[in-house]
């Protein structure tokens, strides 16, 4: 697969329903989280009179740029991940599942990281749509939805990639961070209603 961030929109469509593993759910989510964020920027560009416009606009890039920057990265260690469980059978079974434990404790970060940004995206998300320019918030809401969406996809995977681990405090964190953002996106629809 080419570098995610050189595929052209149809390429990435194609690549992510082809058989390989990557681009997965994760690099899915955050690429959703920073067209979330992209959203954001464009409506509080269109707030030209909301006195907090240019800090929006400052963080919803930073947010795109991070959450772009997150991608590839969480496809990375995911395929480190497949490696460590194709590990052929005759490897040290202690060692194999040393390795798979620490290659999905790993994993963890990257959706985490995710569903922070994008829940904070769902977040300012709502301010624009609370105080921005009334007809910015139609692409406001529609930021929270997507930003919501990929904040839930993260924190399901961390799930997944913790397993068995309930009382690990990044799984408790991830729940919150998809409670924050469904909370965000709550605010945008009463706002347009």
């Amino acid at each position: 697969m080419a570098r995610l961030h050189d595929l052209s929109v149809m390429d990435l469509l194609d690549e992510t329903a082809s058989e390989a593993p990557t681009p997965g759910g994760g690099a899915i989510a955050a690429l959703a989280g920073a067209l979330a964020a992209g959203l954001v920027e464009m409506a509080a560009r269109n707030s030209p009179d909301w006195e907090l416009r240019g800090a929006a606009i400052a963080q919803a890039r930073v947010l795109r740029e991070r959450l772009a920057e997150l991608a590839p990265l969480n496809d990375e260690v995911y395929e480190h991940v497949l490696a460590a469980l194709s590990l052929p059978l005759d490897v040290d079974r202690d060692s194999k599942n040393e390795l798979i434990g620490s290659s999905l404790e790993r994993a963890a970060a990257f959706p985490l990281a995710i569903a922070e940004a994008a829940s904070n995206v769902a977040e300012l998300a709502a301010v624009v749509a609370e105080e921005g320019s009334s007809a910015a918030r139609a692409d406001a809401t529609a930021a929270a939805m997507l930003a919501l969406g990929a904040t839930r996809a993260a924190a399901h995977l961390v799930e997944i990639n913790l397993g068995v681990l309930e009382q690990d405090e990044r799984l408790h964190r991830a729940t919150r961070l998809a409670a924050d953002a469904a909370a965000a996106s709550a605010r945008t629809l009463a706002v347009t209603r």
